[in-house]
């Protein structure tokens, strides 16, 4: 049996330029981001069909037992095994540690694990960056979905980075270089609570993509954001203007389209920052799922009391990419 691990992420700024809609036209994108240590799994098993009336049993939320691979009706299994090559004698499982459609990059991450664990079973070895690589192109191309470039790219290459994007095949990755005690601070000033409301990212980054020309300038003041990120995370000053860098990045992705938010959402927000958050945001394309908060330690209690109605999830930063955890 093959297993594969695989982060989720969360990203701070940037979001919206790792579109080849933006970055092609635009002199490139950029994105400052983790990858988290929340994951999904999956494993991939041989079996003999001859003794079953199924020769593909693929598992998640639903359990499908087919006769051939165009069977399938979970559309990224099965076009993830056609990829692949593989059309029988296998099962394959995924389970996760947080729900998907909530804005961690959890399709993404299915994909690459889906490949990784794939390509493993095969007996091929598949270096990292070109799992995202071709998640991307298996993504866009083949799923037909409007998604960016930094959840294949996070999921695959793990870790605390700047990417930077140039094309769809000329991806750079910048690790943060931190201290271990600077990253401790930082970690120590993020809260993450679940709205309570999952949508599919791909319909509201379908409408941002449209308006990519119509909100050129504020993607491109968005994408300034991350070199200014990044001097903060790597000076030696306390976290506050990352905070408040974070309350504008909100602003301007929230003007992009009128879909991205809501009153529930609108209302959340409005109380993290009353109790003390210094800025904050909700994670992915919008509409719902996680929101982020930055929130100095001596006001996360104020914070949790304020929003003691949502479920608060632990996060940690700095997560590895897509690895093998048994073979």
């Amino acid at each position: 049996m093959i297993i594969t691990k695989t982060p989720f992420r969360i990203s701070f700024f940037g979001g919206g330029t790792d579109y080849p809609e933006f970055f092609e036209k635009n002199g490139g994108g950029a994105v400052l981001g983790t990858a988290v240590q929340s994951f999904t799994y999956l494993s991939c098993t041989n079996f003999h069909s001859r003794l079953f009336d199924y020769s593909i049993r693929i598992a998640y939320r639903e359990v499908e037992c087919v006769k051939q691979l165009d069977d399938i009706q979970h559309r990224a299994f099965r076009e993830c095994l056609r990829w692949c090559g593989i059309n029988r004698d296998v099962e394959v499982n995924c389970t996760a540690e947080l729900p998907s459609f909530t804005g961690l990059g959890s399709s993404s991450s299915f994909v690459v694990g889906l490949l990784n664990a794939l390509y493993a079973y095969q007996g091929r070895g598949v270096r990292a960056m070109d799992l995202a690589y071709q998640a991307i192109k298996l993504e866009r191309e083949v799923l037909n979905e409007s998604v960016g470039c930094q959840d294949q790219t996070f999921a695959a290459m793990g870790g605390f980075n700047v990417i930077e994007f140039r094309s769809t095949d000329d991806i750079i990755v910048h690790r943060i270089p931190w201290t271990p005690e600077r990253l401790a601070e930082f970690q120590n000033h993020l809260l993450v609570f679940f709205t309570g409301l999952r949508r599919k990212a791909e319909e509201f980054a379908a409408k941002q993509v449209r308006k990519i020309d119509d909100n050129r300038e504020c993607l491109l003041r968005m994408r300034r954001m991350v070199d200014e990120g990044y001097g903060i995370l790597t000076g030696s000053g306390n976290f506050t203007k990352f905070g408040e860098l974070l309350h504008e990045g909100w602003c301007l992705k929230r003007s992009l389209d009128e879909s991205i938010s809501n009153n529930i959402i609108e209302r959340i927000y409005e109380e993290g920052r009353s109790a003390g958050a210094l800025g904050g945001k909700l994670l992915g394309a919008g509409g719902g799922g996680f929101i982020l908060f930055f929130v100095p330690p001596d006001k996360h209690e104020s914070v949790r009391r304020q929003l003691s109605y949502l479920e608060e999830i632990p996060i940690k930063v700095n997560a590895p990419g897509s690895h093998i955890i048994h073979s």
